[in-house]
């Protein structure tokens, strides 16, 4: 069995990330989530709390990690975002890597990576798919969320490669500032696309 052609599937936070996910993952495409991957390792039971809680005492209870607990202790520090990460991220990538075991002899499989050039996570993927919208879209939807302000959108956004140079960097572009219809129709081209590419018919 071969290898699948691995995506890596990002986007800066609002751009519509997760719903392009879901429309690969409705289209038969074998779709990671590395956040729900790590959202389960940090839950109940989760096979990281035992050391997260080691590293930062009063940030888990009965549910696993409290977010909020352990956000206080991170948010903003660079030396304990970067501990958390040294926890989380070999985890992560182990999960990974029995993913694309596991659909050995798929064309094409599809890592959904928030940070995915933060983090150079681009280099171990074949082809990068970047979500993307206009500026002002992805302002009304991120602070519509509950809890955000413009401050921590702000700050969020300090953290992210700016949308501009993810789709200078990019290999293909999903665009979510449009109706959902166009949308999905940009993915399921895509697919298209990549199908015929692995087929042989257009050259890699």
């Amino acid at each position: 069995m071969t290898k699948p052609l691995t995506l890596g599937l990002t986007g800066s936070i609002g751009m519509g990330k997760s719903t392009v996910a879901a429309m690969f993952e409705a289209a038969g495409v074998p779709v990671f989530d590395a956040d729900a991957e790590v959202r389960a390792m940090q839950g109940p039971g989760g096979r990281l709390v035992e050391q997260i809680e080691a590293a930062f005492p009063g940030s888990t209870g009965t549910d696993g990690v409290l977010r909020d607990k352990l956000g206080d202790q991170v948010f903003g520090d660079k030396r304990a975002l970067a501990r958390l990460e040294a926890i989380v991220h070999p985890a992560v990538a182990k999960e990974r890597e029995a993913f694309l075991f596991e659909h050995y002899g798929t064309p094409f499989v599809v890592f959904d990576i928030p940070l995915l050039f933060e983090k150079g996570g681009h280099n171990a993927v074949d082809r990068v798919v970047v979500v993307s919208a206009p500026a002002e879209v992805q302002r009304l939807r991120v602070l519509a969320r509950p809890d955000m302000t413009p401050e921590k959108f702000a700050h969020i956004l300090s953290l992210q490669t700016p949308d501009a140079e993810k789709r200078q960097r990019a290999d293909y572009i999903i665009d979510t500032g449009q109706p959902l219809a166009e949308t999905e129709r940009e993915v399921i081209a895509l697919i298209e696309l990549l199908h015929t590419e692995i087929a042989g018919e257009l050259p890699l």
